[in-house]
């Protein structure tokens, strides 16, 4: 709190009247441009390495950075992903859905770890989905990012080689993944993007987006951030792989995204 509130005193003498003069600039008239969803963790600050402003986006942050697909929307009624969604994209038109990831998540390092018997066997999966105050984060992993991880094994399987199929926009529209093909990230970073791209294709499965994904008129994006070198990572479908966005990429994936929602 001695950190928080010496802050909050900085802000008052530094930035406070910059920033008052951004909300009246958006006050009456904002128009946000995407909805932002990522991860809890401390080390990631989105409006910093995007170095988007006061009334750029809806940020959406969870443990993982995880939308729950449409099959637990009876479960899921009330909570705040799919909410946000229809927030964001139906009451305010917002037209991008962007998903961002990071290495050396917390969240997605635990999903990890509960393939593995002996730490799962501390709390069975149908323990945590009967009974979710032995362990929140579990049950919310274990409901909902199970689906990451089966693709993750898919991968395992195949000696990180091969490709992975995840569907796009809509049931018939797919697209192909090969994570980290440079060998570059640990498996929990690979892991990571697999859990990055998933929800690209939980998003699509809300009735209330159909239209919209149909018709070009919302557009889904998996970012990934490397907080460790500062990069970050923008999905291609045409390279089929997370590319590294600098000055030598920037344009090549603005073309692509142009051509490919045009």
């Amino acid at each position: 709190m001695d950190k928080l509130l010496k802050g909050i005193m900085k802000y008052r003498c530094t930035v406070k009247e910059q920033m008052v003069k951004q909300f009246l600039d958006v006050r009456d008239n904002p128009t946000p441009k995407a909805v932002f969803f990522t991860c809890i963790d401390s080390r990631m600050i989105p409006t910093r390495f995007t170095q988007t402003n006061v009334g750029d986006m809806f940020i959406v942050r969870n443990a993982g950075n995880v939308i729950p697909h449409s099959q637990h929307f009876m479960d899921e009624l009330t909570t705040n992903e799919p909410a946000a969604l229809e927030l964001g994209c139906v009451v305010n038109d917002i037209r991008h859905i962007i998903v961002c990831g990071h290495s050396d998540c917390k969240a997605i390092n635990l999903l990890y770890q509960l393939q593995d018997q002996e730490f799962s066997s501390q709390t069975s999966y149908e323990e945590l989905r009967d009974n979710r105050r032995i362990s929140p984060l579990r049950a919310w992993l274990s409901t909902h990012a199970l689906s990451s991880l089966e693709k993750f094994q898919q991968l395992e399987i195949t000696d990180y080689s091969k490709p992975l199929i995840f569907q796009a926009e809509t049931p018939l529209r797919k697209f192909v993944a090969y994570i980290d093909p440079e060998n570059k990230f640990t498996n929990e970073d690979k892991l990571s993007q697999i859990n990055t791209l998933q929800q690209l294709q939980n998003i699509a499965s809300y009735g209330f987006l159909k239209k919209r994904l149909e018709k070009h008129e919302l557009h889904i994006h998996a970012l990934w951030f490397d907080i460790y070198t500062g990069d970050i990572y923008l999905f291609s479908r045409g390279a089929k792989k997370f590319v590294l966005i600098d000055e030598d990429n920037v344009m090549k994936l603005l073309q692509e995204i142009e051509k490919y929602y045009s």
